[in-house]
């Protein structure tokens, strides 16, 4: 059983986008590289064809999961969002107790996740300790370092 993906519009869109691209340049390349690799002599002493087929193999795992992911995902509309609480799509300010530190982050699905724009997974520890709270709550999150403590300043769309 699958589990259904969130995303924004554009997420999505991005997500189909690359998804497309590997289907026909993606595998058109790795076609061409794995066949200037077999010219180039005997396969079974032939690491470029061995790392090739290597390189073929992740490309269409990838594509298998971003088939998957596309196959369930639902597109959330924010006008129907609920903000007291913390959920996927939420813009939440917190407040870092030990750094004394805003941030303000998005949480999204793992595909969407990316820590530079401040988009942070829903699966991340810190988006699961997230989810559910409320303005003024306090979040106690165990991550690979140890605690940490968020207070909830702000929820948006």
């Amino acid at each position: 059983m699958s589990d259904v993906k969130y995303f924004t519009k554009e997420g999505l869109e991005k997500l189909r986008a690359e998804l497309e691209y590997l289907k026909t340049k993606g595998r058109a390349n790795m076609a061409k590289q794995i066949a200037e690799a077999r010219e180039k002599g005997d396969l079974s002493e032939n690491a470029e064809y061995d790392a090739a087929k290597e390189a073929q193999g992740l490309m269409e795992a990838k594509i298998a999961r971003l088939e998957g992911a596309a196959g369930n995902a639902r597109v959330l509309d924010k006008s129907q969002m609920n903000i007291s609480q913390v959920m996927i799509l939420s813009k939440v300010t917190v407040l870092n107790k030990k750094m004394n530190k805003e941030f303000t982050y998005t949480i999204v699905s793992e595909e969407e996740a990316n820590l530079k724009e401040m988009k942070i997974s829903i699966g991340s520890p810190i988006g699961k300790g997230l989810i559910g709270k409320k303005i003024g709550e306090i979040a106690i999150i165990k991550v690979p370092a140890g605690e940490m403590e968020f207070e909830v300043l702000n929820i948006s769309i």
